[in-house]
């Protein structure tokens, strides 16, 4: 029955990642699109760490962590997203809902892997500027996603490495529409950029009992700075508004680029922490970003805007009242909370980008196989209102299921 709706939920999502547009943040004309991928939702509940792993969940945000698999895991999770635009000017609100990953793990003894597909980045937006001469359009869509393979190995039972293996691809796509007072004509330019190709991260998973009672968590992760392909082609086009509102083409003409490379900025994470196990964890990590690698990419850049390298810091944990409880099932509830805060390392008027999210989640215990179901909650602010940018407000819920099954059983017979 579970691989039945594996596959189902599988058919679905390539459909549905192919067409959603996964954020309305004005940010996202930036770059390759914002980073909307913070891990699983048992992650993000916990500030987005990537530390903690176990026997039964999928962590998709360290390779290592797949070497302590014991059950062949089955994940699936989508979010609803409400955001607050504030400028000089006024606010608006948006909303958007994607599915935000599919993934399994497959334990097969010390060596277990993991395949999944991910929405990496989105670009989502829609901007007016209007005065008494000029009328300009601002729009863009699309992202990039990846498809990803995964290997951990547990070299003893407190040490795991990994190492993954991703295909990047997808593309984003900016309009730019412009008309001057009195003049029936105007200008509109399309800007479309392809990019595809392999990137990689590694992982360290050590774990280790200081007492009967404590146990020591620690984790790196280390993205090497990758390059991959990336097409672009202009469109230039004159149009006019017709009388039901919508744009007419009165003439254009393509622009195809040669290809070009797209640098993805290298990162190392580093992480520990402190728990009694199925009890309590409390963990923090630093992130070094080397944002400045996406200065090398000229023809993705904005105007009035730069990279700088970045640091980024995460705290979290959760709390389990008693795991094994058979007359209370709030005792066995998975209670999670975490903070973060994160340079984007975009740089806009001189002014930085940055993030902070505060989190809570529940880990609710479905059947008798360690299946569970995660909600998450996250409160938010990107950017800044000082020099004529931005600021947003985003509250965010979300939902995964996490499944369990055991496969490659020996099976005996009488």
């Amino acid at each position: 029955m579970i691989k039945r709706f594996i596959i189902i939920v599988a058919l679905l999502s390539t459909v549905l990642m192919a067409a959603q547009e996964g954020t309305s943040s004005p940010y996202s004309y930036y770059g390759i699109g914002l980073n909307k991928f913070k891990g699983t939702v048992e992650n993000q509940s916990m500030g987005g760490l990537r530390l903690f792993s176990d026997s039964i969940h999928v962590n998709l945000r360290n390779p290592a962590a797949y070497g302590r698999l014991k059950l062949t895991t089955y994940t699936v999770a989508g979010s609803t997203q409400s955001i607050k635009l504030t400028a000089d000017e006024g606010s608006e609100n948006s909303k958007t809902t994607t599915l935000d990953y599919l993934a399994i793990g497959i334990p097969t003894g010390k060596l277990n892997f993991g395949l999944g597909l991910i929405p990496y980045t989105s670009v989502g937006y829609r901007i007016l500027d209007v005065n008494e001469e000029t009328a300009n359009r601002f729009t863009g869509r699309g992202g990039m996603n990846k498809v990803f393979l995964t290997a951990g190995y547990a070299l003893t039972e407190d040490l795991s490495i990994g190492v993954e293996a991703d295909y990047n691809f997808g593309n984003s796509q900016n309009t730019f529409t412009a008309f001057q007072a009195g003049v029936q004509y105007g200008t509109r330019e399309i800007s479309r950029n392809d990019f595809k190709g392999f990137s990689y991260n590694f992982g360290l998973d050590y774990q280790h009992d200081l007492s009967e009672d404590v146990r020591m968590y620690s984790a790196i992760t280390f993205a090497p700075k990758m390059s991959i392909n990336l097409d672009k082609m202009v469109n230039t086009a004159t149009v006019r508004i017709g009388l039901d509102g919508t744009e007419q083409v009165t003439d254009e003409v393509d622009v195809n680029s040669e290809d070009n490379e797209l640098t993805l900025p290298g990162q190392l994470t580093i992480g520990a922490g402190l728990g009694k196990v199925n009890k309590w964890f409390m963990g923090a990590e630093y992130t070094n970003l080397k944002a400045s690698d996406f200065g090398l990419n000229s023809s993705i850049t904005g105007q009035n805007s730069n990279y700088k390298d970045a640091s980024q810091y995460r705290l979290g944990g959760f709390y389990i009242p008693k795991y094994n409880s058979i007359t209370s099932y709030l005792s066995r509830v998975v209670y999670r909370a975490g903070v973060r805060y994160e340079e984007t390392g975009l740089s806009i008027n001189n002014e930085d980008i940055n993030e902070f999210g505060i989190s809570f989640g529940l880990g609710l215990p479905a059947g008798t196989d360690f299946s569970n179901v995660n909600l998450g909650l996250e409160y938010g602010q990107r950017g800044t209102t000082s020099s004529g940018l931005i600021k947003e407000n985003f509250f965010k819920v979300s939902i995964s299921l996490s499944l369990n099954d055991k496969w490659f059983q020996q099976r005996k017979f009488d």
